[in-house]
């Protein structure tokens, strides 16, 4: 059976925690901004939800924030999430849409070994 984004997603936290936040070298923050209902989203929408915001955040040291949208081997990018990844790139951010465990690892490795 395929994995869906959410266990995709939640196999690259577990395995940020016990690497890296254990060791308070890093933070992963997911950035939930899906709504049940149209009142829910009006509500997150006036306290700053951005639509298309990538699905987490990796906070690394020395100020180093990586953004990361997570897809399945099929998965696309919606318009707003590729018009987020242009305007934070714009900004300098990194920002990765990863499929795997592995592709997270490595782009975090590599990262945290430039640092």
């Amino acid at each position: 059976m395929d994995k869906t984004e959410n266990k995709i997603q939640q196999e690259m936290f577990i395995w940020f925690n016990n690497t890296y936040t254990i060791n308070k070298l890093g933070i992963f923050a997911s950035v939930p901004n899906d709504s049940k209902d149209a009142k829910e989203q009006m509500r997150k929408k006036a306290t700053g939800m951005k639509v298309g915001h990538a699905d987490f955040n990796v906070y690394l040291p020395n100020g180093k924030v990586l953004m990361f949208e997570v897809k399945t081997p099929i998965g696309k990018q919606s318009d707003h999430q590729k018009r987020f990844e242009l305007e934070v790139k714009g900004l300098g951010f990194e920002y990765y849409i990863v499929r795997s465990l592995d592709e997270f690892k490595k782009i975090v490795i590599f990262t945290k070994n430039k640092i």
